[in-house]
C-alpha cells in the first residue's frame, strides 16, 4: 500500500514549527500587501505617503523612484527624462544591485499574488504538464518590447502591463483589467506552471540582467545535510537554479548564482534540513561535502 506524498514543506512544519516554516512567505507576503497599501491609501483615504505607482512614485514629497526599465523604455522614444526620474531610477538600481534583481518579482510585483496562488492550485490538485515554452522567451519579450517603443515613439509595454493594469484597477475600477488579471491566473494554473513570471514577463527578464552581480544570494550553507525530499524544487518558481549549487554540478560553490534566482526564501522556509540561507555573494560557505556520481556525501572528520 502506497503512503500518500506528503505536502512540499511538511516536514519543516514538523521539525521547526509552522512559524518558522513559513517566515519568509510571511515577510514576503507582508511586503508586497504593504507596498500595494502604500499607493492605494492616497487615492483611497487622502493619506499620500507615496504618491504615483510603482512605474514613478515620490515618497514623503522626499524620496522619487523611477522603474528603470520603464525609463530606459522613455529614453528609446528620444524623450528626456526629468533629473527626478533619473535619480530615482538610479536608486532602484541600486537599490536591487544589493538585494537581488529579481527581488522585485518577489518581494514588490502584486501580480505575483496572482501567480502563486496559481502555483499553489496546480501543486494541490496535482495538476502536471503543459505547454512548453523556453524561459528564454522572456528575453525575447524584453527585446520586442524594446524595440516597438523605439519604432513607434511610445512606451509600449505599458499597454499590456499587468502590474499597472493591476494598479489603476484597484483605483480607477478593474474594468478591462479583470480580463489581463484572470488570463495570467488562468494561464500559469492550467496551460503552464510558472509561465508568465517564468517564461513571459519581461519586468522579470530586465531586473534579472541586474540581479547578475547582486549582493544577497542564496547559500546552501548546510547541502550535505540534503535528504533529496525535493521539496525546494517543488516549491521554486525556478528550479533550475538550485541543482548546480545543490549537487556540486561542475564545481558549482554552494551559493546560487543565477540571475533568475527571485530570492523569494520559499527553499530555505521548506527545507527540514536547513540547507539554505541568505548570504552575501562574497561569503561562499564551505559545505562538509564531497561528491560522489552527483549526490552530496558528508566528508568524515
Amino acid at each position: 500500500m502506497s503512503s500518500v506524498p506528503l505536502k512540499p514543506g511538511a516536514e519543516a512544519v514538523a521539525g521547526k514549527g509552522w512559524l518558522l516554516a513559513h517566515k519568509w512567505l510571511i515577510l514576503r507576503r507582508s511586503s508586497q500587501v504593504g507596498i500595494l497599501l502604500l499607493f492605494l491609501v492616497g487615492p483611497w483615504f487622502g493619506l499620500w505617503i507615496v504618491k504615483g505607482n510603482l512605474n514613478y512614485s515620490y515618497t514623503l514629497g522626499v524620496l522619487p523612484l523611477t522603474d528603470p526599465y520603464l525609463l530606459l523604455q522613455s529614453l528609446l522614444t528620444f524623450k528626456l527624462p526629468e533629473t527626478l526620474a533619473l535619480v530615482g531610477a538610479a536608486i532602484i538600481i541600486l537599490f536591487y544591485l544589493l538585494v537581488g534583481g529579481r527581488s522585485y518579482c518577489a518581494w514588490t510585483c502584486p501580480v505575483n499574488l496572482v501567480t502563486d496562488i496559481s502555483s499553489a492550485l496546480r501543486r494541490r490538485f496535482g495538476l502536471k504538464g503543459g505547454a512548453h515554452l523556453s524561459r528564454s522567451t522572456r528575453f525575447w519579450m524584453l527585446g520586442m518590447t524594446l524595440v516597438v517603443s523605439l519604432l513607434t515613439g511610445t512606451i509600449a509595454w505599458e499597454m499590456f502591463n499587468p502590474v499597472s493594469m493591476l494598479h489603476r484597477g484597484l483605483i480607477f475600477g478593474m474594468g478591462f483589467a479583470w480580463m489581463v488579471i484572470v488570463a495570467v491566473f488562468l494561464f500559469d494554473l492550467f496551460v503552464m506552471r510558472s509561465g508568465w513570471c517564468g517564461h513571459l514577463c519581461p519586468v522579470g527578464a530586465f531586473y534579472s540582467l541586474i540581479g547578475r552581480v547582486s549582493v544577497l544570494r542564496v547559500q546552501l550553507p548546510g547541502r550535505a545535510a540534503c535528504n533529496d525530499c525535493m521539496d525546494c524544487f517543488a516549491v521554486c518558481p525556478e528550479p533550475q537554479v538550485i541543482r548546480p549549487a545543490l549537487k556540486a554540478i561542475n564545481g558549482a560553490p554552494a551559493l546560487i548564482f543565477d540571475a533568475q534566482c527571485t530570492n523569494c526564501g520559499r527553499c530555505i522556509d521548506v527545507c527540514s534540513k536547513d540547507v539554505f540561507a541568505f548570504g552575501p555573494r562574497f561569503t561562499i560557505p564551505v559545505s562538509a561535502q564531497s561528491i560522489v556520481g552527483g549526490t552530496a556525501q558528508a566528508v568524515p572528520k
